[in-house]
């Protein structure tokens, strides 16, 4: 059976890679052809149409990204939006005469709050210009419609749905998965609330775990509702009546309870865009997507002398000079770099992390306070920054983060493993030692540890904790026995953590942004530079290609253990003493 199911596993693989290369031919055809094309203009009487339905939101896509239409890439790497990129099309299509209003999908969008009530808040700021906003899908998520109900109107497929029934976060736990395979997992830690370890120690949350997911669970749900009962006009009370009895079951419910303003197919949503915009029943709707409106906005202040650096932090912290995550040797010269440049006035960081390496966040704090010596550092906090999210975010003039952002865990922990069970008893493999002195086979993965290792492993992480400690104290100019009780791990919301000291003002990235140009006393003349570079987007598609034919391969192979091996995967990014969440937080 193994082997017939590695044979199919390849013919899958060869199956896949054959498709993609076949898209791939046709799809550089399709761009040569392309590149020919004359330049991207507005139409009168156009729609900003913001399809965002079934993509992730991250920070920042490249400006040369591709249009690939309504099935996104088809050379992998999922379907994306950029924040940026987004608020740069939506700011154009509020000052742009040619542009009505915007047509929005936001269904089964993917993102965390904080970036969701960023695109809201610039959506609020677009209907200030009279302009409208119609939302239409056939079924939204709780962000989805969070999102949508900044519109002024919102409509549903009759027979569609909306998951409005408050938040969840789940964990996935592996004790038993380790029980059954002879790994023993070692812990150290310092903190109640450092549960990073708890999946690999426990079978459930433990009760520190349980009360501060609870308390910031409902914290971000209740920013959510009074969103959307201010935007829909429905009683606060009313509104968590009806999220938390989870009343809206069916598309009608939602009608009833007025969440949408109507149960339409999507034929119908394009008559009213019709009647809107002043067009006949046969007249073509004129659409321009993000990526070709963002093409067309002049970049302001082009000859400015006052230059904001903003740098996107996004991903784990881990060592070296690795894509997709913030590492240390990458984001610390960029740091360095801006520090170093006369012509950048200021530095706002913008962090998406949950931390990581602690070893690593210390390289970039360094990087970080160097700059906060010569000109003003700014952060702004996006959907996550905690643990050494808030570690390289702490040496900040000013730190910026919405009320609903992930924030705080400050605190460490070290994790590892002992396998002597599964290579001896499970594999039949043994091993033997030949050594100089009494630590030279230090931490040796095949046998438990001794109480001597222990001792030093723990009075490692108490040191680290304590310089954690000493760097979150000097930034925010706390004693380090306050920080201390706003520490131990502990995960806040924005809001929570600016009532405790931890952030000083609330709002998006904007914000962060207008505080710099405050500092340089720049008023409105002032140029926005983004860091690290964006890679050309062939490299990227390539990228993209490779690990989506490796992903496929392995879910064909792995099935529903798919998920199990990406749990395990990211164990490998353990290695060191980590300032890292209390665990990957996942809220639907």
């Amino acid at each position: 059976m193994k082997f017939l199911g590695n044979v199919l596993a390849v013919i899958v693989g060869l199956f896949i890679f054959s498709i993609l290369s076949f898209l791939l031919f046709f799809g550089l055809i399709g761009i040569i052809a392309a590149s020919g094309e004359k330049e991207v203009s507005v139409e009168d009487n156009s729609i900003l149409h913001l399809n965002l339905n079934g993509r992730a939101l991250v920070e920042r896509t490249s400006d040369e990204d591709l249009n690939f239409g309504p099935f996104g890439n088809p050379f992998g790497g999922g379907l994306q939006a950029g924040l940026v990129n987004l608020k740069k099309a939506i700011r154009e299509a509020k000052t742009n005469d040619k542009i009505q209003g915007i047509y929005l999908n936001t269904g089964l969008i993917l993102a965390g709050q904080a970036n969701l009530l960023e695109l809201r808040e610039e959506l609020e700021s677009f209907k200030e210009s009279g302009k409208f906003i119609i939302a239409y899908d056939e079924a939204y998520s709780e962000g989805g419609y969070y999102l949508a109900s900044v519109a002024d109107e919102v409509y549903l497929n009759p027979m569609g749905a909306i998951d409005f029934n408050g938040l969840a976060s789940e964990v996935i736990f592996l004790k038993g998965f380790f029980e059954k395979v002879g790994i023993k997992p070692v812990v150290f830690r310092v903190g109640e609330f450092k549960s990073a370890v708890e999946p690999f120690i426990l079978d459930k949350m433990s009760p520190e775990n349980r009360l501060q997911t609870q308390y910031f669970l409902d914290d971000i749900n209740q920013e959510m509702i009074r969103s959307v009962a201010n935007s829909r006009e429905i009683a606060i009370d009313s509104m968590l009546v009806i999220n938390n009895q989870m009343l809206v079951r069916k598309a009608q419910d939602a009608l009833g309870y007025g969440l949408v303003d109507g149960l339409t197919y999507e034929d119908e949503v394009h008559a009213i865009l019709r009647e809107k915009l002043g067009l006949g029943e046969d007249d073509e709707i004129k659409t321009i997507n993000a990526t070709n409106l963002g093409s067309v906005a002049k970049s302001s202040n082009l000859t400015s002398k006052n230059r904001i650096a903003v740098i996107l932090a996004e991903g784990e912290i881990m060592s070296g000079n690795m894509d997709g995550v913030i590492s240390s040797d990458k984001f610390a010269k960029e740091i360095r770099k801006a520090r170093k440049d006369d012509n950048m006035k200021a530095i706002v960081l913008r962090v998406n992390s949950p931390g990581g390496s602690i070893l690593a966040s210390e390289v970039i704090w360094r990087e970080m306070n160097e700059a906060k010596k010569v000109k003003p550092v700014i952060v702004s906090m996006g959907e996550v920054a905690a643990s050494g999210g808030y570690y390289i975010s702490a040496p900040a003039d000013t730190i910026v983060a919405q009320p609903n952002t992930i924030t705080g865990s400050i605190g460490i922990f070290g994790l590892w493993f002992n396998v002597q069970e599964l290579i001896n008893d499970k594999l039949g493999i043994t091993t033997d030692v030949v050594s100089t002195g009494e630590l030279s086979d230090f931490m040796n993965v095949a046998r438990p540890l001794s109480e001597v290792e222990k001792t030093i492993v723990q009075n490692s992480i108490e040191e680290g904790y304590e310089i954690f400690i000493s760097r979150v104290a000097e930034g925010r100019n706390m004693s380090p026995e306050a920080v201390k009780e706003v520490a131990s791990g502990r995960v806040w919301t924005g809001s929570q953590a600016k009532e405790r000291g931890l952030v000083d003002v609330l709002g998006g990235l904007d914000t962060a942004i207008e505080i710099a140009a405050g500092k340089i006393e720049a008023g409105d003349d002032y140029r926005v530079i983004y860091y690290p570079q964006e890679k050309p987007w062939f490299e990227k598609l390539m990228d993209d290609l490779s690990n989506n034919v490796q992903t496929k391969i392995l879910q064909a192979r792995l099935g529903e253990y798919f998920e199990l091996y990406q749990n395990l995967e990211k164990v490998k990014n353990y290695q060191g003493i980590q300032a890292r969440m209390p665990q990957e937080i996942k809220i639907y």
